[in-house]
């Protein structure tokens, strides 16, 4: 758990990290160099949930060795679905890290929502939806295992 006064922002008390994969976590369907050993970190305090759509097919592949739970996501609704997800553990338990439209509901429901920047480029929903915005998932993890940081970016 990840817990954290923040003036004028409130108090952060997460236990989740809900994240996309492709554009968020990797480039091409490929996992960011650095990503694996910090989630693996994070996972230490916050449970890891990764939700995708799987653009590339290689989410899982991927993500082997890494502690996770991974829902590659079907059908329609994607974006309805990663919020209800959000939901289903507890939004305000929840820092969300996405890019693109259909992570703009989960990043507004989660307590915290960053969005991430990679080549795959961030939508402007995704962008307003969020709290935060990174160049990078390491930058987006490293603010969770280093959480004056976030500190230092919220308060007012």
């Amino acid at each position: 758990m990840i817990i954290l006064d923040i003036p004028e922002f409130g108090r952060l008390e997460l236990e989740h990290l809900v994240t996309d994969f492709s554009g968020t976590l990797s480039e091409d369907g490929r996992l960011l160099p650095g990503v694996k050993t910090r989630l693996n970190k994070l996972s230490r305090k916050l449970d890891i949930h990764v939700l995708t759509s799987d653009t590339f097919g290689r989410a899982k592949q991927e993500l082997d060795g890494v502690k996770c739970t991974l829902h590659i996501l079907d059908g329609k609704g994607h974006a309805v679905q990663k919020e209800k997800y959000v939901f289903s553990l507890g939004a305000n338990t929840v820092v969300a890290l996405g890019n693109g439209n259909n992570d703009v509901r989960m990043l507004r429901a989660a307590r915290l929502g960053i969005c991430v920047c990679l080549k795959e480029g961030s939508s402007t929903g995704a962008m307003s939806a969020a709290k935060i915005f990174v160049k990078s998932p390491i930058d987006a993890i490293d603010l969770l295992l280093c959480p004056k940081r976030l500190l230092a970016t919220m308060r007012i």
